[in-house]
């Protein structure tokens, strides 16, 4: 479990990098939640930093039961640390709400709780069809082209996020260029 932690710590200091985009925007129209996403980015990257170094020992190459647990794991994970800059913007949502939100663009089912997001501030709205966005193009999916880079097997996470039959066959002779491709 602990070489899943290590893995599951690199992904969340790879995620803090996707609050650059609503920290720009806020920035940009001024609408007063530039703080908000800087302390969820920072948050972000100190909880993969301290998960990361907590277990950075327990390197092995992932198996592939590894690799189901990592991916559930890495859905909850990322959806949960996505909630911050909601809980933190918008008056009254509950984590649960918050984190029903995040969940349902991370997995792009398009379901939502809140009521006038035409009205949400404009870096606030950019991060809920962000993460729309990001689960569209298979978060796992970018995360497995970089985890080679780290010495950590991502076939297992593959195999594991990918439904049915599909399984065994590569869309591309590297797992890397399937990423990339996405």
């Amino acid at each position: 479990m602990l070489p899943v932690i290590h893995v599951l710590g690199s992904m969340l200091m790879m995620f803090s990098v996707t609050y650059a985009l609503p920290i720009a925007t806020a920035l940009i129209y001024f609408d007063g939640h530039f703080v908000d996403f800087v302390v969820a980015a920072v948050a972000c990257l100190a909880a993969g930093m301290l998960l990361w170094a907590a277990t950075r020992y327990r390197k092995r190459e992932l198996r592939s039961r590894d690799g189901f647990v990592l991916v559930t794991l890495g859905w909850i994970l990322m959806s949960a640390i996505a909630t911050v800059p909601l809980l933190i913007a918008i008056p009254g949502l509950t984590f649960t709400d918050a984190f029903f939100e995040t969940m349902s663009g991370l997995s792009t089912t398009g379901a939502t709780v809140l009521v006038g997001v035409d009205h949400l501030p404009a870096s606030i709205n950019l991060w809920r069809h962000a993460l729309n966005w990001y689960g569209g193009m298979g978060i796992i999916e970018l995360v497995v082209a970089i985890l080679p880079l780290l010495g950590v097997g991502g076939m297992q996470v593959y195999k594991a996020e990918t439904p049915g039959p599909m399984q065994d066959e590569k869309l591309t002779p590297r797992i890397t260029q399937t990423a990339r491709a996405f």
